[in-house]
């Protein structure tokens, strides 16, 4: 009897350890996710299921992930930043917050999508596009906005809508955007005069084309594959249109916080959202910017770089530039009237 309670209670203690193996070989990890989060809870179930890699996260702006991996510096709680504009990336990459890992996915990427030293590694691609209420223009006797210009019109007083730049990776690409295609001073003097209408600014690009969408704007300016978005759940309300004067677009990244946990799973997340698999399944829950990889399949309503007139835009000149560019914006825009 002794002899058998003595089996049974190693038997249980054997069991006990192989499960804790089993648990700890797994993993788990917890992510930064700065895209959309019917894309972002999908693409973690997925790769949950492929690697049995326990995921949890947290769904920021691009702008909010970096200061939230700043703050968390001495002791990161996030290993991975999922989604979001590569300006950022580069910010942080210079400021010391990311672990290069250049992935053996990453070879199935254009240079120009990627981090040279493997820093970031892209894996959508989305325009800054104008997003207009039909009704509103309509009433109001405005034609769709062709140039940034147009939305100087003083109809618009009140009445457009763009991610704050120090918030928004949305916000931040329009503001570059115009510094690339005018001039510092030029493009400086454009945000006075349109701050003089009272934009309504938002912590989310996306945010800002809904408004558009509910009516609550006439133009918003944000990505174009937000709009897809919104058209799509219902919003028929709106028309797309691009600047002829030239648009700018993001790469939205992926990559390791530095000395965050679990690197091994972190390395294993970034290597798997390379993939043509992964970067499909955005469209699967209605997404719609162009991808990366050369093997995957965009969504058919995806609006290419090559069909509109986009700037040379430098993504290193724009994230070297961001908190100088901000800081600027924030003291001789946003504070006067």
């Amino acid at each position: 009897m002794i002899r058998m309670i003595r089996s049974v209670l190693l038997l249980a203690i054997l069991t006990l350890f192989l499960a804790s193996c089993s648990m700890k070989s797994s993993g788990s990890l917890v992510i930064y996710a700065g895209l959309y989060e019917d894309h972002a809870i999908r693409a973690i179930e997925m790769f949950q299921k492929e690697t049995g890699i326990k995921v949890s996260y947290t769904r920021l702006s691009a702008g909010e992930v970096l200061e939230r991996i700043r703050k968390e510096k001495d002791n990161p709680n996030a290993s991975v930043w999922f989604g979001g504009t590569a300006d950022t990336f580069v910010q942080a990459k210079q400021e010391g917050l990311l672990e290069p890992y250049e992935s053996i996915n990453a070879r199935m990427i254009d240079p120009e999508y990627k981090d040279a030293e493997g820093y970031w590694t892209g894996i959508y691609i989305g325009s800054i596009a104008f997003i207009s209420n039909k009704t509103w223009l309509q009433q109001t006797g405005l034609s769709v906005p062709q140039s940034w210009e147009d939305l100087l019109k003083p109809e618009y007083r009140t009445m457009i809508a763009m991610g704050s730049p120090n918030l928004s990776g949305t916000g931040y690409t329009v503001l570059a955007t115009i510094i690339q295609l005018l001039g510092e001073e030029k493009g400086f003097d454009y945000f006075r005069k349109l701050n003089q209408l009272s934009p309504v600014y938002t912590s989310s690009g996306s945010t800002s084309g809904r408004a558009a969408g509910m009516g609550d704007v006439g133009t918003a300016i944000a990505f174009s594959h937000d709009a897809i978005k919104l058209y799509k759940e219902g919003f028929q309300n709106i028309v797309i249109s691009f600047p002829k004067e030239g648009t700018g677009y993001e790469i939205g990244g992926v990559g390791i916080i530095k000395n965050g946990p679990n690197m091994e799973e972190a390395r294993k997340f970034v290597d798997w959202s390379l993939t043509k698999q992964a970067q499909e399944i955005g469209k699967q829950v209605g997404n719609y910017q162009m991808l990366t990889n050369q093997d995957a399949i965009p969504p058919e309503e995806a609006i290419s770089l090559q069909s509109i007139n986009v700037i040379t835009y430098d993504f290193n000149w724009a994230g070297s530039n961001r908190e100088r560019l901000i800081t600027k914006w924030k003291n001789e825009v946003l504070q006067k009237k």
